[in-house]
């Protein structure tokens, strides 16, 4: 295993002072980036090991904030909080915007070579920084077939990868197929993988607070997702060292 190095980094966005996870990989060139979108209720170590963990296949990784700092474990205010923010995509692209910033602007990171990762409402929001019509290498989301505005799509520059529960009433069928007709009608080279049984959030190991319902631990699909995502990045960004940084 390598020596990656680790630190927190505050940021401002949403009106907030943000706390992000940065992980830096050994050496000291120039690596790409990798920006990991939480779920609803805010960053947490599940986030965290996932930076530490592409940090050391080579990646630089932030894993961002969405709350000022805070872990929202209770629903209903993760979810006054969350729906609002998932009914403006605005809001979304400028808090996703602010943490590409800390990642592109950290030395270490080829900041031409960045692909934004996400689950829930971190998904959402790096789906729309594919509809800003940001440079990204690629998009990976878990529980985020979400839909933006009609059009914007087209935007998208990167291959887009979703991942999602056959049994998650969050992102039930209907909503799935809205986002795969919105892709195709953009040109998008996208991907939809279906893991058979997996409800919501089916990629975080269980919480000691209440959930919403149709939220719940899959363990042999958590585990296929994250390769899936690995996957994802080796194909669209692979680890090159740039020797002149």
């Amino acid at each position: 295993m390598t020596t990656i190095t680790t630190r927190t980094v505050e940021y401002a966005a949403d009106g907030l002072t943000m706390t992000g996870h940065l992980a830096l990989p050994a050496g000291a060139g120039r690596r790409p980036g990798v920006l990991i979108g939480p779920e609803g209720m805010g960053p947490s170590d599940v986030e965290r090991r996932r930076a530490d963990a592409l940090a050391e296949l080579g990646y630089t990784a932030l894993a961002f904030d969405l709350h000022g700092g805070r872990y929202l474990a209770d629903p209903e205010e993760m979810l006054a909080r969350c729906m609002p923010l998932l009914a403006d995509p605005d809001r979304m692209r400028r808090i996703g915007l602010a943490a590409l910033d800390v990642l592109r602007t950290e030395p270490r990171t080829d900041p031409d070579r960045i692909a934004a990762i996400g689950y829930g409402t971190g998904g959402a929001i790096a789906l729309e920084l594919g509809r800003a019509g940001v440079d990204l290498r690629a998009i990976g989301t878990v529980n985020a077939t979400t839909t933006g505005r009609p059009g914007e799509a087209a935007r998208i520059r990167c291959p887009v990868w979703a991942g999602v529960g056959s049994q998650d009433p969050i992102m039930p069928p209907d909503r799935r197929d809205a986002f795969t007709a919105e892709m195709q009608a953009a040109g998008v080279d996208w991907r939809l993988t279906l893991y058979g049984g997996a409800l919501h959030a089916f990629h975080h190991p269980p919480v000691d607070h209440p959930t919403v319902p149709g939220v719940g631990y899959h363990p042999r699909h958590a585990r296929r997702a994250w390769r899936d995502v690995v996957d994802l990045l080796a194909e669209c960004l692979p680890v090159t060292e740039n020797p002149g940084a």
